[in-house]
């Protein structure tokens, strides 16, 4: 660490604490509704240290951390950063406050009903961090998780900023649209992202706030789909990403996911289908089929894997 990443390492960690308590007016399982939004172990945006989930934000009067804890009925944050009022601004919706399953039947499907008793606490995070999740999204496109999330470690933890409060490890934001801009050709080759999607980013950067602007005022799924699929580089699966993590959309689906049409196959029917068949099987719970999606996941049944995990490619050597 040089001189001055240790003094702004120092000054990161001496903001003064703000508090603020969020009492849910329905059960509320914080680990199954934000964690999700965690991009591998290695995030620099965030992390679990045993109970505590750590968050940073980034506001418009600077960067933030949060650290929510769940205690019995309660939701206990702690923030640090000049950004930390707002950032406190944002744990509700954060914690599933926006998630609205008004018209939601389970027991159309045995699985599906029995998790939904199981797991009254699974809510769908909404950030509202459109840029955010929409270069998460890119950099995840056609590679493995793996590849995706140590680019997005290694991005982020050079050209973001260092998060204010003591975390357990140094935590960054997310770079501006502005910044991801400004990133050279040979730190995107250095974390293995192959120029279709660094071009997309930086393409999509250069209208950042019109297409945050654009996409939180639409209200429809349709729409939301127009808004984001209108950019180049940016399809269906991209535009269902983006909207699970930044809207919280409860019934996004990720079309030509590698996995998911497996998954929701062997859950609903129990045995494999394709993108066509798995929109056929949602289709009962039209409005709320990530909702469905992610009662899938929660409840532990997943299809046998049937051969060798996909090589990630080291695109740095050509």
């Amino acid at each position: 660490m040089t001189l001055a990443q240790d003094a702004a390492a120092t000054r990161a960690s001496a903001h003064a604490r703000v508090e603020s308590v969020y009492r849910p007016p329905h059960p509320l399982d914080l680990r199954r509704t934000v964690g999700m939004l965690r991009r591998g172990p290695g995030d620099p945006t965030m992390m679990f240290d045993g109970p505590v989930i750590w968050r940073t934000v980034r506001t418009g009067l600077g960067p933030a951390t949060l650290a929510l804890r769940s205690v019995g009925a309660e939701i206990r944050v702690s923030a640090w950063g000049d950004g930390a009022a707002e950032a406190l601004d944002l744990v509700t919706a954060l914690c599933g406050a926006e998630d609205d399953a008004t018209g939601f039947d389970p027991s159309s499907h045995p699985l599906i009903a029995e998790v939904a008793r199981r797991s009254p606490g699974l809510r769908l995070a909404r950030t509202g961090e459109v840029f955010d999740a929409l270069a998460c999204a890119i950099l995840e496109q056609k590679v493995t998780g793996l590849e995706a999330f140590r680019a997005w470690r290694l991005l982020v933890t050079k050209h973001g900023r260092r998060a204010p409060g003591p975390t357990p490890r140094p935590l960054y934001t997310a770079p501006t649209a502005d910044e991801w801009r400004l990133i050279p050709s040979w730190d995107w080759h250095r974390a293995g992202v192959q120029p279709p999607q660094s071009k997309t980013i930086v393409r999509v950067a250069e209208r950042g706030a019109r297409v945050s602007r654009a996409l939180l005022a639409t209200t429809s799924g349709d729409d939301r789909d127009r808004v984001l699929t209108s950019l180049p580089g940016i399809g269906p699966w991209t535009s269902a990403e983006t909207r699970i993590r930044a809207l919280g959309d409860p019934d996004a689906v990720s079309v030509g996911d590698y996995h998911l049409a497996h998954e929701v196959g062997h859950a609903l029917s129990g045995h494999r289908t394709d993108d066509a068949g798995m929109l056929q099987l949602l289709a009962p719970w039209a409005g709320h089929r990530q909702r469905v999606i992610r009662l899938i996941y929660a409840s532990g049944v997943s299809e046998p894997r049937r051969g060798p995990r996909l090589t990630p490619a080291d695109h740095r050597r050509h």
